[in-house]
Order: C-alpha cells, then structure tokens, then sequence
C-alpha cells in the first residue's frame, strides 16, 4: 500500500511555473519542502511578476502562501528576470538577484518549457 503524506500531496497540486502573462519582470527559483518527518520530497518552482519591485517581495508572497499550513517550507534559491513575449511564443532567463544570487536558469527553463511547450524557451547568464 503507497502512503502518501500530506506535504507531498500539497506539493502535487503546486504549479511548477507562474509568471505574468508578458512583459520583463524579476523572478525567483524556489524550493518547496516537507516538514513532516521521514518526508525528504521537495520541488522547485518558478514564480515571476512584474508587480515586484524587488525579488524578495515575490519570495516573500509566495512563501508566506505556502507555508500557512506548517507542512511546508519554502526556500529561496536564486533569482532573475524574464522577457515574456507571449506573441513571439519566446521566453527567456536571465541576469540575477542582488538578494539570493544567481537562480539556475536551466532548471528555470525547464520548468518554463512544461508549462510552454509550444514556446521557444532560451536563458543567459548575461545581463542584470
């Protein structure tokens, strides 16, 4: 019989990439973990928007979501911007956080490209 814990269903139901619908904008590369003992699962997860004005204010939204119910944890692990051209079917990652330092943009990608498939999805370590 498979048991799945509570945290690891949470986790299912979480979209891997969330990102405004166009435009230029930060974003942050988060880690998603159980707290409940004996549970190690953990996803990554994109979020990007450009109401932020900083990286931490997305981090810190997101986070706050996530954790209300104490059976995860969030952590952030790096950060960029992104150039959302929805018309063009082009996504691409790139620059970095002063706060969380640089995300990996090929994990970045590789979430954006699940949520996009039809998209042409590039990244770059160049650029702010």
């Amino acid at each position: 019989m498979c048991t799945q814990t509570k945290a690891a269903a949470l986790m299912a139901n979480i979209p891997r990439a969330d990102i405004d619908p166009s435009g230029v904008f930060k974003y942050v590369l988060i880690r998603v973990h159980s707290r409940e003992e004996g549970d190690d699962s953990e996803i990554d997860i994109v979020r990007g928007y450009a109401w932020a004005e900083y990286h931490a204010d997305i981090y810190e939204k997101v986070s706050e979501e996530l954790e209300k119910g104490s059976v995860l944890d969030c952590e952030c692990i790096g950060g960029g911007r992104i150039r959302h051209e929805p018309e063009a079917k082009k996504i691409h990652v790139y620059g970095y956080s002063m706060g969380y330092g640089r995300a990996n943009h090929a994990v970045t990608t590789e979430k954006l490209k699940e949520r996009y498939p039809d998209y042409e999805v590039t990244w770059s370590n160049e650029g702010y």
